[in-house]
């Protein structure tokens, strides 16, 4: 019962991350994120492509068929923005991805909650 309540309030963490971070990519960047974004050499023209795989992610993990596999994609896609920021130096982005690359991890450890 526990192990289904944490599970039940990662899931809702890690949708929320997702969608949010989907939509703020449709969005105007924020110096700090246009600064980001050129360091790890992602170009603006990019973003809405990053922004509709977060969000089609986000909508997978709500049905138990595609929820491990949208874990998988999201460690992935954390994988990657660890390599482009060690790939460009910054080691500072790198550290700070390695708790929401825990997040999918655990998602998939603890199994999607509603499932018998």
């Amino acid at each position: 019962m526990i192990k289904n309540i944490i599970s039940l309030l990662l899931l809702i963490v890690s949708a929320f991350l997702s969608f949010s971070h989907g939509w703020s990519a449709f969005q105007p960047p924020a110096p700090q994120q246009a600064e980001m974004m050129s360091i790890l050499g992602i170009s603006k023209t990019s973003l809405p492509y990053f922004g509709v795989f977060s969000i089609i992610i986000g909508l997978m993990l709500l049905f138990p068929k595609t929820f491990f596999i949208s874990n998988l994609l999201h460690a992935t896609t954390i994988l990657v923005i660890m390599a482009l920021s060690l790939k460009a130096g910054n080691y500072k982005i790198a550290l700070i991805e390695i708790p929401f690359l825990a997040l999918p991890l655990i998602l998939i450890w603890l199994k999607y909650p509603f499932k018998n």
